[in-house]
């Protein structure tokens, strides 16, 4: 009870802090980055299990091939239920500096395309502005979520390789090196993350813009509830066709991760893998990534837009046009 009391006391403090002055600059993109951190690790981190499924089904798609249903419970049977949490540590750390760098970003290069367009510009082509923002910080979000997204994706391909996070990534770096045992797949990540978050951004803004054009209330006019509604269902959609959109990448992401020091460049192996694997082996595990990922985006908006708000970073500028 009392833990309760003090997490509704730090929140009362935030908003109470929040209704004051409005924060601005360096302040203002540090809470849009603890929201984005906060948001991405904990729908991640929840959806380690699923994730662990998608990623047996692509690496071993001999085994799982009944689906993902059935592949859970052959996971579970063969290695125990805690196999399901398997890389849980680095995914949690993984995605919280990357949330971080992803939605603070975000919100930094599209203040920084309106300014330096003029809102009007701005109006008129706010998809490139979202398209061009959400890409430039994808890229930094990924220079810090790969090393962590190569350790849990070994620690999942081959459950013995650690026991964890710290013991996992320094043995990668002790056996394989900086650059191949943490950054080999630094290509592919940015394959599947940069058009992933690109289209997630785009369609999430332009799904919501439309909704709330629909709505008779104006939205600084609606309850939170309301707003935590169409951030739920604009990041369902927008997290479907993101998931689509990215599923080649994510395949060949698993598979060159768990290569151990394979030869040739990055980019001679992907296009090896893709080749073997073809176009119906590129979306292997497709319905599981879809079931996590139409979560995740969901539950990531609406998460960040709550989290916002109780922090009082409300000072974004915002380009979608009222209908």
């Amino acid at each position: 009870m009392s833990s309760h009391n003090t997490t509704q006391s730090v929140l009362a403090t935030a908003a109470a802090s929040g209704a004051g002055a409005p924060p601005k600059g360096l302040d203002l993109f540090a809470r849009y980055a603890f929201a984005g951190a906060i948001c991405c690790a904990v729908t991640h981190g929840a959806l380690t299990p699923v994730d662990v499924v998608k990623t047996r089904i692509q690496l071993e798609p001999t085994v799982y091939n009944k689906g993902m249903v059935s592949a859970f419970r052959q996971v579970v049977a063969a290695e125990g239920a805690g196999a399901l949490l398997t890389g849980i540590g680095p995914t949690f750390a993984g995605y919280f500096l990357q949330g971080a760098l992803k939605f603070g970003g975000y919100e930094f290069w599209k203040k920084t395309f309106i300014e330096n367009l003029g809102m009007e510009t701005a109006q008129n082509n706010r998809t490139a502005i979202y398209v061009a923002s959400s890409g430039i910080a994808e890229f930094f979000a990924d220079v810090a979520l790969c090393p962590l997204e190569a350790t849990r994706i070994r620690l999942v391909s081959q459950p013995t390789f650690a026991t964890g996070l710290v013991s996992g990534f320094t043995r990668l770096v002790r056996e394989e090196g900086v650059m191949r045992g943490l950054y080999s797949g630094f290509g592919p990540i940015l394959f599947k993350q940069v058009p992933y978050t690109m289209a997630k951004f785009v369609v999430y803004e332009r799904v919501s813009e439309i909704i709330f054009g629909t709505m008779s209330t104006p939205k600084e006019l609606l309850s939170p509830s309301a707003i935590t509604s169409v951030n739920l269902g604009s990041g369902l959609i927008a997290g479907i066709a993101a998931a689509i959109i990215s599923q080649p990448a994510d395949t060949l992401l698993s598979k060159i991760n768990k290569q151990k020091g394979a030869e040739g460049s990055i980019t001679s192996r992907l296009i090896k893998l893709a080749s073997e694997l073809g176009a119906k082996g590129l979306f292997l595990g497709l319905g599981a990534r879809i079931v996590m990922v139409g979560t995740l985006t969901a539950g990531q908006f609406a998460i960040y837009g709550d989290i916002k708000r109780v922090l009082g970073a409300t000072g974004g500028l915002e380009i979608a046009k009222k209908q």
